[in-house]
């Protein structure tokens, strides 16, 4: 039949099949357009998730390799550590950026290169504080250990008795007794003022404040007191003291003969320091407190100040207690204002009302400052070295005591 002859539904059924005979049998792909699979060729089976990364032994190659090229680089110009310790963070962190660039990407060797320097600043940091606990407590653990250092003063100690320790090697005598006392007396004292001063200001600032004269002055003198230097503090308490003494003789004459140099007088200047400390930490952990607390007391009919004292302070009262450790480890070192409200004293005194008082800063800066035999000085620098290491020992317990406090007080967790 001849293509004239067909029907219309005749043409159209021969182009249907002959369009599905060129879709079964395709022509062949040209061999630069195959995909390795239908080439024959195996393909890569390296897994994604690590392709452009580096081997974990690599940065330890690095680190090794710029210590001997640093240690060096420091032996040719005159060996030093501190040197040495440059020229290898400087090194570690070029190589292990341009190791990084080249074998992964310019993204991920940037990200390498801030994480590096905020290590090297951690430890540029750290390298203080070790370097301060190590030369204290190389020095100071012989004078610690000397028998009767803790359960003896100053009493009767002279220069005759520190020659003959040194000529001789004889134990060094003297302790620490009398100012480990004072120390301790001198800082309750003024916790005890403190507190409630900063407690007290703390609640006014976040219960009842609103934004008022009052308000503003008081976090404005807050911030001022904040960073007044010690020594102004001592000035302060010294001549504050001076003036009620005198005001109070010439008014009733009940304290004759009363001077305003004691034990009082320090923890006096020693509260200037710590108010601003626990007034900042208190109103941050009062202000943490949710505000749902206290409205649900509220709603209860619970009063304002009952609210405070039972739901607000418990709440908040690990971080109170922390900021207060915190702010007692601050001023337990201060030498300056117990030198001048204090002063010092060889032997144990028990009356923070009455004659001077020692103070272990004061102790160690008067060992160095004035040997008891400045043609001897050993011993005396040996006591310091000790009596140093031990007020050392005692501000990292306080912060230790502090996070405990913290942690013991924290609100409990619900399980849910």
């Amino acid at each position: 039949m001849s293509d004239q002859q067909r029907t219309p539904a005749e043409s159209g059924a021969t182009a249907t099949k002959q369009e599905n005979s060129a879709s079964a049998s395709p022509e062949p792909t040209p061999a630069s357009l195959q995909t390795p699979a239908a080439a024959g060729v195996r393909p890569n089976r390296r897994n994604t998730l690590t392709q452009n990364t580096l081997p974990t032994w690599l940065w330890m190659a690095v680190l090794g390799g710029s210590i001997i090229v640093g240690a060096a680089i420091s032996s040719a110009i005159g060996f030093n550590l501190a040197l040495w310790f440059i020229f290898s963070a400087v090194l570690y962190v070029v190589v292990s950026y341009a190791v990084t660039r080249s074998r992964v990407n310019r993204r991920k060797a940037t990200d390498q290169l801030w994480t590096n320097l905020v290590y090297l600043a951690f430890v540029i940091a750290l390298l203080p504080l070790v370097s301060v606990i190590w030369s204290v407590t190389s020095v100071g653990l012989p004078g610690l250990i000397e028998p009767g250092f803790f359960a003896s003063d100053m009493q009767g100690i002279d220069g005759s008795v520190d020659q003959a320790s040194q000529e001789d090697g004889a134990n060094v005598l003297g302790g620490i007794k009398h100012a480990l006392i004072g120390s301790l007396l001198i800082t309750i004292a003024a916790t005890v003022i403190s507190v409630p001063i900063g407690l007290l200001t703390s609640i006014y600032l976040v219960e009842y404040a609103r934004g008022g004269l009052l308000s503003r002055a008081i976090t404005f003198f807050v911030d001022v007191m904040t960073g007044i230097p010690s020594i102004v503090a001592g000035l302060f308490g010294g001549a504050a003291m001076a003036w009620f003494l005198s005001t109070v003789n010439s008014w009733t004459g009940l304290l004759p003969g009363m001077r305003s140099t004691m034990g009082i007088t320090a923890a006096i200047a020693l509260s200037v320091l710590m108010i601003p400390v626990v007034v900042r930490t208190t109103e941050e952990m009062l202000r943490v407190v949710p505000n749902e607390l206290r409205e649900a007391s509220y709603a209860l009919g619970v009063r304002k100040w009952r609210t405070i004292l039972k739901v607000v302070i418990p709440t908040a009262i690990s971080g109170i207690a922390s900021g207060v450790t915190l702010a007692i480890a601050r001023v337990i070192g201060e030498t300056a204002p117990i030198l001048v409200t204090a002063g010092f004293v060889v032997n144990v005194n028990w009356n923070l009302f009455q004659g001077w008082m020692t103070a272990l800063p004061v102790y160690i800066f008067r060992q160095f400052q004035n040997p008891t035999s400045p043609n001897f000085s050993d011993p005396s620098h040996q006591r310091a070295w000790a009596a140093a290491l031990v007020l050392i020992v005692i501000v990292m317990l306080l912060n230790l005591v502090a996070r405990v406090i913290a942690q013991i007080f924290a609100p409990k967790k619900s399980g849910r």
